[in-house]
């Protein structure tokens, strides 16, 4: 079928949604409803079989659900309406919560039922849970729905009536500092944490609090500022204290969009002499007192897993020299295999653009993050006397896309979504990606996936060459599953020689070309794009971490993109796909 998604933005739902249906041979397009947009007339220049909706904001017009079947993904299980579900389940500290695939109608939300899918709602924030349990649940009850409507005899169930609730303001969200304890915060900030953020005062000004981390072991006066960690603030409750990794300006009338920040950056000038509190050591236990770090490092045996988990998947110049330095640390201890991410959340979305827009030279800032990006990634090149795997619970793009392809094995969790290009920030890329691209996917491949710059799903990654594994499990589970394969991987016959090998391609391709000549000439380009001030790249950052309103649909996501059918169906598919190495049966070495 041709498929229309009418979303309000290319969100990650949007993008999954988009990278899963092609994958199910569906030819699909996007129109961005934006104000002004008369999405009539979108859909009578596409004439979709089906218009889909994965994150819309605004109502389907009549006109065209009364001639279209409209399916809309309503984050929230049957019967729950309004445009914060899941904000309020989060704030309430739900542990189950669902999906409903429903049929625009007259009344937003109110629509019949095409399907319905429950999930788990695990403690963390509510935009990590929407790239993850959520979503994996409005891809089951969409792709059902889709089939549905495809078969033309099913009839949706209608849905019982109910009561939309409102927008949750920032009057319901404030946090009362003298009274409300850890937890209540916790919830209230991971309620908020990507959008829109907690309103609260501080230090002077107000400001928009993103994200909340519980911290056991400090304690102060309620509200009162105790630390700082890697950017991020220590701030006091009734009964312990909360990390909060950012924030952004209240905005003033008349000037621009302020820029989501690490709150001590973001809090530069205001903040008061505090100490800097490293994170404890990582001893591999849920036992002690809970506290926050971006970066943590555990062994097991002799597996060694260097997490990390920046907010949003943005790397800073500060960023990527402190996990650097982590990566160095961790290839010192006498491991065979060494884990990189496994996190639940983003892997990496490159270069921080927020940072970079609010530095007093944003040209030189873009210069050095991309060159500790590059140090970052020529680091793991470099790395010959054990295997590293990149281990990607969340999506990934752009540098951050490139970072897992450094590594030997890539390992993705099913449902996660790349975007290998940098096109569309008007950059041509570093990281190596001329170097580790095409030795995975073929010039031609790696060529394509830069120019479309359209998001990959997990089976087509693997496919393409992109990914050696894919594991279907829950994000939550995600670290286990990769520990356990890991630990196969470093006990595997083979693995020594697999180690002598990686070493011997190493100097051979250096001999060919050395890393620093493809370091040189990717960099060459980035230089152009960063010191010119004319350069797209300035106004496509600005607009991106400015949340600036497109004047349109990008013309790569309007055009139909035709569909290739890579995926099992569910029944068939198994729980890990094409076997990386360790999994084939014994051979000679270097097999």
């Amino acid at each position: 079928m041709h498929i229309l998604l009418a979303a309000s933005a290319f969100n990650s739902l949007t993008q999954r949604v988009h990278a899963e249906l092609r994958d199910r041979g569906h030819s699909v397009a996007v129109e961005l409803v934006l104000p002004g947009t008369r999405l009539a007339d979108a859909v009578d220049r596409h004439r979709p079989d089906l218009v889909v909706a994965p994150m819309l904001k605004t109502a389907i017009p009549r006109e065209v659900w009364s001639r279209h079947v409209c399916l809309v993904v309503h984050p929230g299980p049957v019967g729950d309406r309004g445009p914060s579900s899941l904000d309020r389940a989060v704030r309430a500290g739900a542990d189950t919560w669902g999906v409903t695939v429903l049929q625009a109608e007259e009344e937003m939300d109110a629509g019949p039922v095409w399907a319905a899918a429950d999930c788990a709602l695990p403690p963390v924030g509510k935009s990590d849970a929407y790239r993850g349990e959520v979503s994996d649940a409005a891809l089951t009850a969409l792709l059902q729905a889709v089939d549905r409507f495809a078969s033309g005899t099913y009839v949706p169930e209608p849905q019982p009536s109910g009561r939309a609730l409102p927008y949750l303001r920032q009057e319901e969200r404030r946090i009362d500092w003298a009274h409300d304890p850890t937890d209540r915060v916790v919830r209230t900030l991971r309620a908020a944490d990507s959008q829109p953020g907690v309103l609260d005062d501080l230090l002077g000004g107000q400001w928009y609090l993103h994200g909340g981390h519980p911290e056991d072991g400090l304690r102060g006066r309620p509200g009162e500022l105790l630390a700082t960690r890697a950017g991020a603030i220590c701030r006091a409750t009734a009964d312990g204290a909360v990390w909060i990794p950012e924030l952004r300006a209240k905005r003033v009338p008349g000037e621009p969009a302020p820029v989501k920040l690490p709150a001590t950056l973001a809090l530069a000038g205001r903040l008061p002499a505090l100490p800097e509190i490293p994170a404890p050591p990582d001893t591999g236990t849920v036992a002690g007192p809970r506290t926050w770090a971006d970066i943590r490092y555990r062994e097991d045996g002799e597996v060694g897993f260097l997490s990390f988990s920046f907010p949003g998947g943005a790397m800073s110049t500060e960023h990527c020299r402190r996990l650097l330095a982590a990566y160095r640390e961790a290839c010192s201890r006498p491991t065979t295999v060494l884990v990189l991410g496994g996190g639940r959340d983003f892997f990496s979305n490159g270069i921080h653009l927020g940072v970079i827009e609010a530095a007093a030279d944003p040209a030189e800032e873009s210069w050095a993050n991309i060159n500790a990006m590059d140090d970052l990634v020529e680091a793991l090149l470099n790395t010959t006397d054990r295997l590293v795997v990149a281990a990607v619970g969340g999506n990934a793009a752009a540098g951050g896309a490139m970072l897992a392809l450094a590594a030997d094995e890539v390992w993705l969790r099913s449902g996660t979504v790349l975007n290998p290009h940098y096109r569309l920030m008007g950059l041509h890329g570093s990281e190596y990606w001329t170097y580790t691209l095409p030795r995975r996917t073929g010039t031609g491949v790696a060529q394509r996936l830069m120019s479309e710059a359209l998001p990959v799903g997990s089976e087509a990654a693997r496919r393409l060459g992109l990914a050696d594994r894919t594991i279907d499990c829950a994000p939550q589970s995600f670290a286990d599953e990769t520990a356990r394969l890991a630990a196969r991987l470093a006990g595997w016959p083979g693995t020594g020689s697999r180690i002598a090998g990686k070493k011997a391609r190493r100097e051979v391709d250096e001999t060919l070309r050395p890393l620093a000549a493809y370091r040189e000439t990717e960099l060459a380009r980035m230089r152009e794009a960063f010191f010119d001030p004319q350069a797209p790249y300035h106004a496509l950052r600005r607009a991106f971490v400015r949340k600036e309103t497109p004047d349109g649909t990008p013309a790569h996501l309007a055009r139909p993109a035709r569909g290739r059918r890579t995926a099992a169906t569910p029944g068939q598919r198994p729980g890990i796909t094409e076997p990386a190495q360790s999994d084939r049966a014994p051979g000679p070495a270097g097999c």
